[in-house]
């Protein structure tokens, strides 16, 4: 028997806090960039193991660390002065079974790719230095797909989750995702991948703040960077009426000063991350497994981005408890916000926690009796079939920032 409870939750309805406060990192920002690094070079480290041996032999990338390089940027042009340094770090296993490996030529061979497909105006040859110092670890093989009983948890950790999102969480995961889309790219190649969305809602009035990195080629002068701001107000109230029928007021580039004619006023870059100019990252400092970061929500500290998917429940937890969360939401009628909260306890086998808790607020009319079964159910129903986790990790499947 699995220890699953499931109870009422002690709380104010998201929608009726007074105030809220929810934010997104996106794809090029400096901690952003970092989580997106440590992941790609996990899941290439994944599919190398299984390619030679059928099985993922265990590593952690999740300690990247980026430091900012140096750019002068200017209207219409611009240059990298110092180059963006990159270290990857962790533990990964370069010889196993008498078979020595590339995983220094792989893990970086894995972050310059994933930094061409993200940061689509960075040079990563000459913008960027990447430096693998991965230490060698054991070679303990764990067969992904056809293993017998579950991993062992490598720690005493949890996992948290939520559902549904809020008016306003829905909106900054959507603002900034249509930003950085590739579609949108192609339309405003001026607006950079550093785009920061801060939501703030007072009762029903929505206030979204936007960061967002200007790339100068793309600025011919100070009238033409107003335009394109101005103009990306406009494009993220549209979208609001997507998700609210609240007030919203969106601003972009707070720190501009319209007063100054020069590069100096304004959020230019040469590339379209703050990376570039003096904003260090690393990896775990940003989003959360959900794509945000949510202090009026459950939240853990524990970076997902680089931990291995096969035992490391900092990881794996967290992202289950976001599945499961969504799972029960769309099946389970009645439930109004959901809590969930999975405790691993070190060396148990992992689709055993010490405790799978859920804290449910219900609609009108709807009593615990009623739904609890059902949610214990779809809960225990994750932790039976907890490697497919593992399995969408490795095909690229699961958001982790």
């Amino acid at each position: 028997m699995r220890n699953i409870f499931v109870d009422k939750l002690n709380q104010t309805y998201i929608e009726d806090l007074d105030i809220e406060i929810v934010e997104r990192k996106g794809i090029g920002h400096p901690d952003s960039i970092s989580d997106g690094v440590a992941e790609s070079v996990s899941k290439a480290l994944c599919n190398m193991y299984l390619d030679e041996f059928g099985g993922v032999l265990h590593h952690n990338t999740d300690e990247v660390q980026l430091t900012a390089g140096e750019s002068n940027p200017l209207f219409g042009g611009g240059e990298i002065l110092k180059p963006i340094d990159i270290l990857l770090t962790g533990r990964g296993v370069s010889e196993f079974e008498g078979v020595k490996l590339p995983l220094e030529r792989v893990a970086i061979e894995a972050a310059k790719e994933y930094l061409n497909d993200t940061i689509i105006n960075l040079n990563v040859e000459t913008d960027t230095v990447v430096e693998c110092k991965i230490g060698h670890g054991s070679g303990d093989l764990v067969d992904v797909f056809k293993r017998d009983g579950a991993p062992s948890s490598n720690d005493t950790s949890f996992g948290v989750g939520y559902a549904p999102f809020s008016e306003v969480e829905s909106l900054v995961l959507a603002t900034e995702e249509l930003l950085n889309s590739k579609s949108f790219k192609k339309k405003y190649p001026a607006v950079g991948q550093d785009i920061k969305v801060m939501g703030l809602r007072e009762n029903d009035k929505i206030i979204l703040t936007i960061a967002c990195a200007m790339v100068s080629k793309y600025v011919a002068n100070r009238n033409e960077y107003i335009a394109i701001r101005e103009e990306l107000k406009d494009i993220v109230s549209d979208l609001a009426t997507k998700y609210t029928n609240r007030d919203v007021t969106v601003f972009v580039n707070t720190a501009d000063n319209d007063d100054i004619s020069d590069e100096a006023g304004y959020y230019l870059t040469v590339t379209g991350t703050s990376a570039e100019m003096g904003d260090d990252g690393s990896v775990g400092r940003g989003n959360r497994a959900n794509g945000l970061i949510t202090p009026c929500r459950p939240m853990s500290m524990e970076a997902t981005s680089g931990k291995n998917p096969i035992n490391h429940v900092g990881k794996i937890y967290n992202i289950l408890c976001n599945e499961m969360a969504n799972d029960i939401v769309a099946n389970v009628e009645g439930i109004k916000q959901i809590n969930l909260m999975i405790l691993s306890q070190i060396g148990k086998p992992i689709d055993q926690p010490k405790a799978a808790t859920s804290q449910l607020i219900l609609d009108e009319g709807y009593k615990m009796e009623e739904v609890s079964k059902k949610v214990e159910s779809i809960m225990d129903s994750w932790l039976e079939d907890i490697s497919v986790i593992t399995e969408n990790v490795v095909k690229g499947k699961a958001r982790t920032f």
